[in-house]
């Protein structure tokens, strides 16, 4: 599970007197339960991805708690980087390397034994229908090819949640089919999947729980018919442009905390880097 309560944090541009700060995450609270898929829904500079980079421990927040499966992203980094996978939009690899180098590599850095990952491989490979890239070099992959190294990578250490940052950006039709059908195998298997996305079509498609942000604060949490009901919209991009339009709340309703945080939801973390190929690990 992952909780996030009321998270803010600010960034510094420029020096002298052109220096300001920027509000990037204001207000965030959200709860993704185990066995389903929770969608972070906000257009462009909401701050979605700040938020995903503080749940996976990369930036340290300026107030407010995240945590995963109970432990502390900033007291207990270390334990929540075991515990969480995580896919980002940008599908660096090591263009050098196979894909079974690659992968071989991250579990590594995971601690984990060329057993444990050569174990681990087989059973990702034939879940994510990989098999034939396994020996091959990542140069020249297809997006949707990325993609599924990428997934593995954040898989191979086998954690209990996932975060999927924009992850059909950039796949073709046939690609994005896959790998929904993939989030709906990892949730069926009981993992807490917090996905972050902009596209309606998608959310429609995989979300049990939805969370809305704007302006880089929590404006809106629930079902999706339930936040049709609430806007009384008659699709989800309609309800979406009502409840992300108006100007951000201070902080949440107490109603709003309650369904955020402990209402009952229906049904690595390293970001893949390098988005430029720095040669071979040594």
């Amino acid at each position: 599970m992952i909780e996030v309560v009321d998270l803010y944090k600010s960034f510094a541009t420029g020096r002298g007197r052109s220096r300001r700060t920027i509000e990037a995450v204001r207000g965030v609270t959200l709860c993704a339960a185990d066995g389903s898929v929770t969608a972070l829904l906000g257009p462009n500079g909401s701050g979605k991805t700040t938020t995903l980079r503080m749940i996976a421990t990369l930036v340290v927040p300026d107030r407010g708690s995240a945590r995963v499966d109970q432990l502390d992203t900033v007291t207990d980094a270390l334990g929540v980087r075991q515990a969480l996978g995580v896919l980002s939009d940008a599908r660096g690899l090591y263009s050098r390397l196979t894909t079974r180098e690659n992968i071989r590599y991250f579990g590594r850095l995971r601690g984990m034994d060329d057993r444990a990952i050569d174990s681990a491989l087989a059973r990702l490979a034939e879940l994510i229908e990989m098999e034939p890239l396994l020996d091959r070099r990542t140069e020249g992959f297809s997006q949707g090819e990325r993609m599924k190294v990428a997934i593995a990578r954040a898989l191979i250490h086998d954690p209990r949640n996932l975060v999927l940052d924009e992850p059909t950006n950039g796949l073709d039709i046939l690609s994005t089919r896959a790998l929904r059908e993939l989030i709906r195998r990892l949730k069926d298997a009981g993992k807490c999947i917090l996905i972050s996305s902009h596209i309606m079509q998608e959310i429609s498609a995989l979300a049990d729980h939805i969370v809305i942000i704007a302006e880089g604060a929590t404006v809106a949490t629930g079902t999706a018919a339930s936040l049709l009901e609430r806007t009384g919209a008659l699709n989800l991009e309609d309800a979406f442009v009502a409840l992300s339009a108006g100007p951000a709340p201070a902080a949440l309703s107490e109603a709003d905390l309650e369904g955020a945080v402990t209402e009952p939801l229906p049904e690595s973390a390293v970001l893949d880097k390098p988005a430029e190929d720095p040669g071979p690990p040594s």
